[in-house]
């Protein structure tokens, strides 16, 4: 399905064979919402869950100015708004799991719980010439150049060679992700800082890291946790995109974290 959000086309799939919560899934830089496919069919019978793709991501279109996390967090609300969708369930990896902070600090009564995966409450200033660089590298020879070291970094090296069935669906949606849009993102994500605000937050709050995640280690989720009152931080056997290489035990957790009294 496709529906404008503040004048960019979006798409976004719907699975609700249960009709049940909202569970709403918020993909990575470089990803779209195929990442969840797995997961989205594990809930779709017990929960409404929704995916799409984030600006410039997938099938969504590339933004015509810079913007912000706080625009991203922007474009979700307003997806939720046409949708009818007063309360949601919110899970987001990586680029997903900032966006999912901006958005519970935003419309902190719309959260039912949050799941933050593999993501951080900022970028310190002596990192954020990385982005820089990543998009400047893409606006000048494309995505291809990047993608084996970003899949060495998403995946160990074990889970590659044992699941080339699930990595090249990963490496595909990378590969052709368009480079403007990657190059914006990394703008937005290089000014991305919750730090000082999560604090305030009360909702229901599970954090994920992978233990071989090199690029977002593992004291970055933690970090996350330990600045919300009552959050969970769990460790899987992964690098950076855990929910996927360890999809069973993740979708076990989750399972259990979304039962939980609240």
């Amino acid at each position: 399905m496709q529906v404008n959000i503040n004048g960019i086309e979006t798409r976004y799939v719907l699975s609700n064979e249960g009709g049940g919560p909202w569970l709403t899934f918020i993909h990575q830089l470089g990803g779209d919402l195929s990442i969840w496919d797995q997961l989205a069919g594990y809930f779709r019978d017990d929960f409404t869950v929704l995916r799409y793709d984030v600006r410039g991501h997938g099938r969504t279109a590339v933004s015509k100015e810079p913007f912000s996390v706080a625009d991203l967090s922007r474009d979700l609300s307003v997806l939720l708004d046409q949708l009818g969708v007063p309360e949601t369930h919110l899970v987001g990896m990586s680029m997903g799991g900032m966006i999912a902070q901006q958005f519970a600090l935003d419309h902190p009564l719309r959260i039912a719980t949050l799941t933050i995966a593999d993501s951080a409450v900022g970028t310190p200033p002596e990192n954020r010439s990385i982005w820089d660089q990543r998009a400047g590298a893409v606006r000048k020879d494309g995505m291809v150049p990047l993608v084996e070291s970003t899949l060495n970094r998403w995946l160990t090296p074990d889970f590659q060679s044992a699941h080339p069935e699930a990595v090249e669906p990963i490496r595909e949606v990378l590969s052709q992700t368009l480079p403007e849009g990657y190059a914006m993102a990394c703008a937005s994500l290089r000014d991305f800082d919750v730090s000082s605000k999560l604090g305030t937050l009360r909702c229901p709050t599970l954090t994920v890291a992978g233990r071989h995640d090199a690029g977002t280690p593992p004291a970055s989720a933690k970090a996350i946790a330990d600045a919300i009152e009552g959050a969970q931080f769990e460790l899987l056997d992964a690098a950076h995109l855990a929910p996927i290489e360890q999809s069973h035990r993740f979708a076990a957790l989750l399972e259990t974290f979304l039962e939980r009294p609240v």
